[in-house]
């Protein structure tokens, strides 16, 4: 069975350290059914042998990090794109209620679903090259509620519509200012600094670790929405997952053509 994932184990033993490396680079490390499902199984692994800091990374060197939902997998069918059992949103929640933290070590674009995910994680790292571009709108596709609270948990939200409404990308020297990621690290000293981070993480007390951060989880979580904005917000979802729009987005997409959309 193909695999899209390195998992670095040598360090288990020695500093409590797991590392997890996408690799498939012929789809750009996009965030499939397949790659998602060995991502979970590999926290799941990680989390068994009692590590106490994750990083989860590219390979080094990578123009982009991931291209975000494996647009091939998306539903044409009159089903919600963003609804349906979108692996995406399992490996969010994994990340979240992952026991240790989990950094993540950013080289290249990261676009759409990848920006959650990364944002996801409990500290960012990231080398110039790093790019950030919120992408439905180039699509024609609605964004889930719960991933757009993970970007406002991020970033300022005037910064979040700027991201969301022109899908262009922020460098990571902006995106440092603006609060979105923890450090920006020259290529050469990425590795270097993010392994010593996670150094100086395992070797602080793991239950303290692990309280702090499921705290910091449900209090960023603590946003009451009424049943009545619930449906709302699923209403106007489904205005674009039912349009013509939704459909030219993701044909033109797998043409490797501008859309033509029109509003409808």
């Amino acid at each position: 069975m193909t695999s899209y994932l390195i998992m670095a184990d040598a360090k288990w033993y020695e500093a409590s350290i797991g590392t997890l490396t996408l690799n498939n680079p012929h789809k750009r490390n996009a965030l499939s059914e397949a790659l998602v499902r060995e991502l979970i199984a590999s926290f799941e692994a990680m989390q068994a042998a009692e590590v106490r800091v994750v990083v989860l990374r590219a390979a080094s060197g990578a123009k982009v990090w991931s291209a975000g939902h494996d647009v091939d997998e998306l539903p044409l069918d009159g089903r919600d794109p963003l609804g349906w059992d979108d692996p995406l949103r399992h490996l969010v929640r994994t990340i979240e209620n992952f026991p240790c933290p989990v950094i993540a070590m950013v080289e290249g674009g990261v676009w759409g679903g990848a920006c959650e995910v990364v944002l996801a994680c409990d500290v960012v790292i990231a080398a110039p090259s790093a790019t950030f571009a919120v992408t439905p709108a180039r699509l024609g596709v609605p964004y889930n509620v719960s991933g757009m609270n993970t970007f406002m948990n991020a970033a300022n939200i005037r910064i979040i519509k700027e991201m969301a409404f022109t899908a262009q990308p922020v460098g990571a020297e902006r995106a440092e200012r603006m609060g979105m990621i923890n450090h920006l690290v020259g290529g050469d000293e990425l590795l270097a600094f993010t392994d010593n981070m996670a150094r100086v993480i395992a070797g602080n007390s793991p239950l303290s670790i692990r309280v702090m951060k499921e705290q910091l989880r449900v209090l960023t979580g603590a946003n009451p929405m009424t049943p009545r904005g619930f449906e709302r917000i699923q209403g106007l979802r489904r205005i674009v997952y039912d349009s013509a729009d939704y459909r030219e987005g993701i044909l033109a997409f797998k043409e490797k053509r501008p859309p033509k959309f029109s509003g409808r």
